[in-house]
């Protein structure tokens, strides 16, 4: 009592009560412990809000780190190892992408892999689940400030559902796209190279209004070079007669003379007529209308054709609008269904610019017939499968990943077996940095419309140009170029695709076209003045 009264000596009351308070604070706030991390009541408020963020922290960048830091070492051991296992899989992802992309591409689309993974993420999700769950009993939200308590508890279920909730996504996403790969495409044989080429008749499908059955609307051959991914790209315009076969196919038993009764034999009429009279030829096929339009192609351009892809018109539109479209530049006057200047509906007009279509509007501007000729048809169509092949990226594919899934089941039947995606993958990433040839076996390729190659066709000279073109692209380039580098990614090539493009045409006066002079020149039966106005509608090029 003594002592206590010598030291308060002196002091006024005011002072006496701040030391008390003072004292109060550190026994209620610091305890007198040197570890505030490892228990929350050895700091002060201020400390454990800290503390929690430190936690959060860890949890998300290096889950198992808060555990080790506060005592629980060894789920923080299972943790760590894990994480430690998880960065050098991305690190040596990264690495792969740019000195063995093409042993990466392939791995991703190996089913067993994929099977692997699924099970791996939806492990690392509960795993990091739990993690999360263990942090927030460490974090001890009792001892924090009542005024932290709903902001750090908001954080941590937020980072919880980006990291825990994208990771179990991931898992249901790889299982979305191993079950739609399975259901595209089938585990027969691989399609074999053909003197260092992939030769894969890619054909449209189009039951059609008013048709007797399925029939290929557009019809092409991709000469892939197996190891530059260059594509040469044959169009068989779907008009074509006199068709031969590849040597050893079985349709020269129904056809001796080849696919040769006039017009009732053009080539798109071949995948019904064998569909549904000589299906018998072909027993062992699941599709042998496909097995013999992939023969007639081999027997036009003389090449081994040995896969295919049918491409479904309606899902074709469906897969545009799942990559938001696709835009293409065209110039010539382009004629399509809908709403015409007078509001009333029938033949309106793309005019010659830039646009971005959607599904409908590309299928209607890739198809158009009106007051065109097949060739700028099939230009047109060539266009539209060009443009797609260049804009369908990454940043594409990983933004709208599961429609375009439900696009592809929709869309496509192949010969392709699924373990050969990865490897198609690769070489279509090779072939966007590199331009498309494209040959029409027909005019104006092959002469004009009136000589009519295309019904009366020399195959001596097919071959031979066809020939003169692989052999144009028999050397692949060093195997350095073949791997992407930075510069590949920035570096832009300036050059106008539009250049050396015919003048569009203008009306007998010499002004320009008008949507409404062509609904006039429609309305009194002016024919030659639409055909020529649309005469340069071939011309387009994509982006």
């Amino acid at each position: 009592m003594t002592n206590t009264s010598t030291r308060t000596a002196g002091k006024s009351e005011r002072q006496i009560r701040r030391e008390l308070n003072e004292r109060l604070r550190r026994l209620e706030y610091s305890g007198g412990a040197k570890d505030p991390i490892t228990d929350p009541t050895d700091g002060t408020f201020a400390q454990r809000a800290k503390r929690a963020l430190l936690l959060i922290g860890l949890t998300t960048l290096v889950p198992g780190g808060a555990q080790s830091v506060t005592g629980n070492r060894r789920l923080g051991r299972i943790g760590l190892t894990v994480t430690l296992l998880n960065w050098s899989l991305i690190v040596l992802a990264i690495i792969g992408a740019f000195v063995a992309r093409d042993f990466i591409v392939s791995l991703a689309f190996n089913q067993f892999v994929q099977s692997i993974g699924i099970f791996y993420l939806a492990a690392l999700s509960v795993g990091w689940f739990i993690l999360w769950l263990d942090t927030a009993r460490i974090i001890r939200f009792v001892k924090l400030k009542p005024s932290s308590r709903p902001i750090i508890g908001i954080l941590l279920v937020v980072l919880m559902a980006v990291t825990s909730g994208a990771t179990a996504y991931g898992a249901f996403m790889l299982n979305a796209s191993t079950s739609s790969l399975g259901s595209i495409f089938g585990s027969g044989p691989a399609v074999d190279e053909s003197d260092g080429r992939y030769n894969i008749l890619i054909m449209g499908a189009d039951a059609g209004e008013g048709r007797q059955g399925l029939r290929p609307d557009s019809i092409s051959v991709a000469s892939i070079n197996a190891d530059t991914g260059k594509i040469m790209l044959f169009s068989i315009p779907r008009n074509f007669q006199n068709a031969r076969f590849a040597s050893d196919s079985p349709l020269w038993e129904a056809y001796p003379n080849g696919y040769s009764c006039g017009d009732g034999c053009i080539i798109n009429s071949l995948y019904t007529d064998v569909t549904h009279n000589h299906s018998n030829l072909y027993p062992a096929s699941e599709d042998p209308g496909a097995e013999a339009m992939m023969d007639a192609a081999s027997g036009i351009l003389g090449l081994e054709v040995n896969g295919y892809v049918m491409i479904d018109m309606d899902g074709f539109s469906e897969l545009i609008d799942s990559m938001g479209g696709v835009e293409v530049t065209t110039g010539g006057w382009t004629p399509y269904r809908g709403e015409r200047p007078d509001g009333e509906w029938g033949n309106a007009w793309w005019a010659p610019d830039t646009y971005t279509f959607n599904g409908d509007d590309a299928l209607g501007f890739a198809r158009s017939r009106n007051w065109s000729t097949d060739y700028s048809r099939i230009q047109r169509q060539q266009c539209v499968q060009q443009a797609m092949l260049s804009q369908f990226d990454v940043p594409t594919l990983l933004t709208r990943f599961e429609g375009i899934l439900g696009a592809g089941e929709q869309m496509v039947e192949t010969s392709i077996p699924q373990s050969q995606v990865g490897s198609f993958l690769n070489l279509g990433i090779k072939s966007q940095r590199q331009d498309m040839e494209r040959l029409t076996i027909g005019a104006p390729d092959f002469g004009d419309q009136g000589e009519q190659f295309s019904t009366y066709p020399d195959f001596d000279e097919v071959h031979q140009r066809v020939d003169e073109m692989l052999a144009e692209d028999g050397t692949p380039p060093s195997a350095h170029l073949l791997q992407p580098t930075l510069g590949m990614y920035l570096a832009e090539t300036e050059q106008d695709p539009s250049a050396g493009w015919e003048p569009v045409p203008t009306q007998p006066d010499g002004s320009e076209i008008t949507e409404e002079y062509l609904m006039w020149a429609e309305d009194t039966g002016q024919e030659n003045l639409l055909s020529e106005a649309a005469e340069t509608n071939h011309q387009c090029h994509p982006g």
